[in-house]
């Protein structure tokens, strides 16, 4: 059964075939890869196993009428070598040209909801870079809250590299 999820301007629906051009169209815009991995194709392909293993993870965002995929939102298993795992953590990604709307904010909380009412989770993390102070913003207005103590360094990258440092935020059902 396909899952969707609606707000009063977004609507977040699972992966089409067709999704690929524009959200690699999406990735290859330099402002997305300051402060999150790059989205190749690889990099839909587990997005789209995660959904298949587990019954839920991230979504298209489509905002109706103007753009079939402005970006993707939703909830995906933390990495076992991070050390807020086990968990579950809200990710966000969007085309520069919908960024500064409130259209992260807006389907961020629709997933979080998604996740503590239909799949029953007590807590969810959201994780990005220290210098991604508009994600953070985005995570202080849907509630969460930051306790220093839990930053951490990226086991993927070497000291130094701009993306090692995370910091993450928490919210409790």
């Amino acid at each position: 059964m396909a899952i969707a999820l609606r707000t009063p301007r977004l609507l977040l629906r699972e992966w089409h075939d067709d999704d690929a051009e524009p959200f690699l169209a999406m990735s290859a815009e330099p402002a997305l890869s300051e402060h999150l991995s790059i989205g190749d194709e690889a990099w839909m392909a587990r997005a789209r196993a995660h959904w298949a293993e587990r019954g839920f993870g991230q979504f298209v965002v489509e905002l109706p009428g103007e753009a079939l995929l402005i970006g993707v939102v939703g909830l995906v298993t933390v990495p076992s070598e991070y050390p807020c795992a086990p968990g579950v953590h809200v990710t966000w990604r969007l085309a520069l040209p919908y960024w500064g709307k409130g259209y992260a904010l807006e389907a961020a909380r629709a997933v979080l909801d998604d996740g503590f009412a239909r799949l029953h989770f007590d807590e969810i993390v959201a994780i990005t870079v220290t210098d991604n102070r508009r994600s953070w913003t985005v995570m202080e207005r849907l509630g969460m809250s930051r306790d220093p103590a839990d930053d951490f360094d990226h086991p993927r990258y070497a000291p130094g590299h701009k993306l090692r440092r995370h910091v993450v935020y928490r919210l409790s059902r």
